[in-house]
C-alpha cells in the first residue's frame, strides 16, 4: 500500500454508499467515491450544508450520482426514520462510512435522547445507524462498514460507571472515550459479522490531524483549540489527505476485515494510509461485548 492515494481507488461503478457528515472528511470522502463512479448519499443534520455539499460535488463532477438525506445523529428517532426511508427506497447498500462527529464542546451538552453529546453523536448514533442499515448492507456487494476513530482513542477509557459523564465531565476525556468506543465497535462488529455470517466487513480508520472545522464548530473559533486550528493551520494536513485512510478502508482490496488504518508519518498524524497502532484497551473483548450490550440497551437498535 506504499503511498496509496485517491488515484488508487478502484472503480465504484455499481456500488452505493452512505457517508455521514456534510463537510471536511465527510465531504472529501463523498467526493472521492463519486469521482470513482459510486452512488453516494450524504447524510447530515443541516439541509443547507447538505445541499451545499451536493452542489460542490456536482461542480467538481457534473455527472456525479450524489444526493443528501437528513439525519440527526443525536436523535434516535431521526436515525430510525432515515433507516426506514432508505429501506423503503432501495434493496441493498454496499458501503456505510460512519464519519460525522462532534469534538470537545467546552461544557457538557446532551443529545435529544439525553446522552452526553460526544458519546451520543460520535458513537451511539452511528451504532444505531449501522443497525438500521444492516439489512441493506447484508444484501450488498462486498459490503463494508468503515467507522472513524481518532488518535485520541489512545488516551480513551470506557467508564461503565459514568458513560454519559453525568458525574464528572472533562471534554477531552469524553471525546477520547467516544472515539475508543467507535474503534471497539468496529472490531466487535467484525467479530459478530463473522459469528453470525452477516457477510459484512467492518474496518476502522482515523485521519491523523486534519484541517477540518471540528475545532471551530464545537470548542469555538475563539477557544484555545479553535485559535490553534486557525493560526497553526500548517500543522494540520488537508482534509482530502486526512480522508485517505477512510477511503483505503472503504475501497481497497488490501484493506483487511477488522483492520485499523491511519496516516503513516509523524506518530500517525499525517501521511499516506497504513495499518494504525491499536490501543491495548481497544482489544479487550469482554469490554467490547459489555459496551455492545449497553449500546443496544441505550439505543434500542435492532441488530440481528
Amino acid at each position: 500500500m506504499a503511498r496509496w492515494s485517491a488515484a488508487d481507488i478502484p472503480s465504484q461503478k455499481g456500488r452505493s454508499a452512505v457517508v455521514t457528515g456534510t463537510g471536511g472528511l465527510g465531504y472529501e470522502t463523498a467526493l472521492a467515491l463519486a469521482r470513482a463512479g459510486g452512488e453516494v448519499v450524504i447524510a447530515g443534520r443541516n439541509p443547507e450544508k447538505g445541499a451545499n455539499a451536493v452542489a460542490r460535488i456536482l461542480r467538481e463532477e457534473p455527472l456525479a450520482n450524489v444526493t443528501f438525506k437528513q439525519v440527526d445523529l443525536g436523535n434516535l428517532r431521526s436515525i430510525a426514520d432515515l433507516g426506514e426511508r432508505l429501506r423503503d427506497q432501495r434493496q441493498r447498500l454496499d458501503l456505510l462510512v460512519n464519519n460525522a462527529g462532534v469534538m470537545t464542546p467546552p461544557s457538557r451538552q446532551e443529545t435529544q435522547d439525553g446522552f452526553e453529546q460526544q458519546l451520543g453523536a460520535n458513537y451511539l448514533g452511528h451504532f444505531a445507524l449501522t443497525a438500521h442499515l444492516l439489512p441493506l448492507l447484508r444484501n450488498g456487494q462486498d459490503p463494508r462498514v468503515v467507522t472513524l476513530s481518532s488518535v485520541a482513542a489512545r488516551q480513551g477509557a470506557i467508564d461503565f460507571d459514568d458513560l454519559n459523564a453525568a458525574k464528572a465531565y472533562k471534554t477531552m476525556a469524553a471525546y477520547s472515550q467516544s472515539k475508543l468506543a467507535c474503534l471497539m465497535f468496529a472490531f466487535e462488529l467484525q467479530r459478530r459479522s463473522e459469528a453470525g455470517q452477516w457477510g459484512v466487513t467492518s474496518i476502522a480508520a482515523h485521519p491523523g490531524i486534519a484541517r477540518t472545522d471540528l475545532l471551530h464548530n464545537a470548542p469555538g473559533r475563539w477557544s484555545g483549540a479553535g485559535l490553534a486550528r486557525s493560526l497553526l493551520w500548517f500543522l494540520f494536513q488537508p482534509a482530502a489527505r486526512g480522508a485517505l485512510p477512510t477511503l483505503f478502508a472503504a475501497t481497497s482490496r488490501e484493506a483487511k476485515p477488522g483492520g485499523y488504518y491511519g496516516p503513516d508519518r509523524l506518530g500517525e498524524t499525517r501521511g499516506h494510509p497504513a495499518p494504525a497502532r491499536i490501543p491495548p484497551q481497544a482489544l479487550d473483548g469482554a469490554a467490547a461485548q459489555r459496551l455492545w450490550r449497553y449500546s443496544e440497551a441505550l439505543t434500542g437498535a435492532p441488530f440481528g
